[in-house]
């Protein structure tokens, strides 16, 4: 699908599926991998993921993992803003993400930065989310924390509803792995992804280095990097228009390799 965002006034096609990059300034997120805690380090990561392909960098200053404990609005903000001046400054051109369920932190980020994207897991807990990203044009990325296919799409068509309702425009849906899911239903909404298309909406995939990698290798978050990047490919093949990755070359590639899939199957 021939998808586009409107990025601040400048149309953003999801025809090629692309990749977002994780950086937390968390100090607790399940992989460490992605934390960055030091102004250098900050900047070192998005220049990383930048240069190794990531069309947009997903901040997120709160830790949402399984059984942890989450930061303060207080907390949230200050992490979210010391992000946003070294992102900004180190890689100005980036199109930015702020991974937030609290729109008084989605309000600094685009009032004060001009945030791109607002990605909340929450779906919209906060009332004053859906409002926010409205009535400012921000794309939003909408998630489901509905344990099958079939509530994941009732819940999306009633929030889609409410959002068009608030003539938001530009909506993404991430059906929610690893939140509110069995491990077997995980999988099974994977395998059945391709139905969120009736919505007509493009679809974001989060996966990268989840329990629902790790633990079916019997392994770790840090060894299922190989593991991420087969589910990735399932999700790209099931209609994937962007998938949100710790480790962004291997996702680069996988695209590539989509791609090139697509394109011999037109030929």
């Amino acid at each position: 699908m021939d998808y586009t965002l409107n990025i601040r006034g400048r149309l953003l096609s999801l025809e090629t599926p692309l990749v977002m990059g994780i950086l937390n300034v968390t100090p607790d997120s399940f992989y460490a991998g992605s934390r960055a805690m030091s102004d250098e380090a900050i900047a070192q990561r998005a220049q990383t993921l930048v240069g190794e392909g990531a069309a947009i960098i997903d901040i997120g200053g709160c830790s949402t993992r399984p059984g942890g404990t989450l930061a303060t609005e207080a907390e949230e903000t200050d992490r979210v803003r010391r992000a946003l001046e070294i992102v900004k400054a180190a890689t100005p051109a980036a199109i930015v993400s702020i991974d937030t369920f609290r729109a008084s932190v989605a309000r600094m980020a685009i009032n004060e930065f001009g945030a791109d994207i607002i990605n909340d897991v929450s779906g919209g807990e906060d009332p004053e989310m859906f409002p926010l990203t409205a009535s400012t044009g921000t794309p939003y990325i909408l998630m489901s924390q509905q344990p099958t296919l079939r509530d994941v799409l009732v819940e999306f068509a009633a929030r889609v509803q409410q959002l068009r309702a608030l003539h938001q425009k530009d909506i993404i849906l991430d059906p929610g792995f690893g939140f509110g899911k069995t491990r077997p239903g995980n999988f099974r909404i994977l395998d059945e992804m391709d139905k969120l298309q009736v919505l007509g909406l493009p679809v974001l995939a989060a996966m990268s280095r989840k329990r629902m990698v790790f633990e079916t290798l019997e392994s770790t978050p840090a060894e299922s990097l190989n593991g991420t990047t087969v589910v990735n490919t399932m999700a790209l093949m099931r209609g994937a228009s962007i998938i949100r990755v710790h480790d962004v070359r291997p996702a680069v590639e996988a695209v590539k390799i989509y791609n090139a899939l697509c394109s011999s199957n037109l030929a």
